[in-house]
């Protein structure tokens, strides 16, 4: 599924698992940076920490996804915009624990950056 947050929180992210501290906002929100969406239009729509939250964190979950196989590839693209760390973790339905896969740092250059992650599973799991 492709998401772009325009009208909801999209399928593959719980209404429920939105933590307090994330908020579906834009560029002209007027909260501050970033002022538009990775492809620089400052009216779309996309998820970020409430400025009462900077220095918190926040997860967000998907639902949960079919093991993955050699037919059945598994891929989340993302786009982000790093003002703290950004970690993405996997959780694999058989364990308590959440292993983190990918991690971005804030960078001198404010900007949006996008990621692809290919996550394989033998069970069912949740990112």
């Amino acid at each position: 599924d492709n998401c772009d947050f325009e009208t909801n929180l999209c399928k593959v992210l719980h209404e429920f698992n939105l933590q307090p501290g994330w908020i579906r906002r834009n560029g002209q929100s007027g909260i501050g940076p970033p002022y538009s969406d990775h492809n620089g239009n400052e009216s779309a729509y996309f998820l970020s920490l409430s400025p009462e939250m900077q220095s918190s964190s926040a997860t967000l979950r998907t639902n949960v996804f079919l093991p993955t196989d050699e037919e059945h590839v598994c891929q989340i693209r993302f786009h982000y915009w790093v003002s703290g760390t950004l970690m993405v973790g996997l959780q694999k339905h058989s364990e308590d624990t959440v292993t983190n896969v990918w991690q971005a740092s804030r960078e001198l250059q404010s900007q949006w950056k996008s990621k692809t992650i290919t996550i394989n599973s033998t069970e069912k799991f949740e990112v």
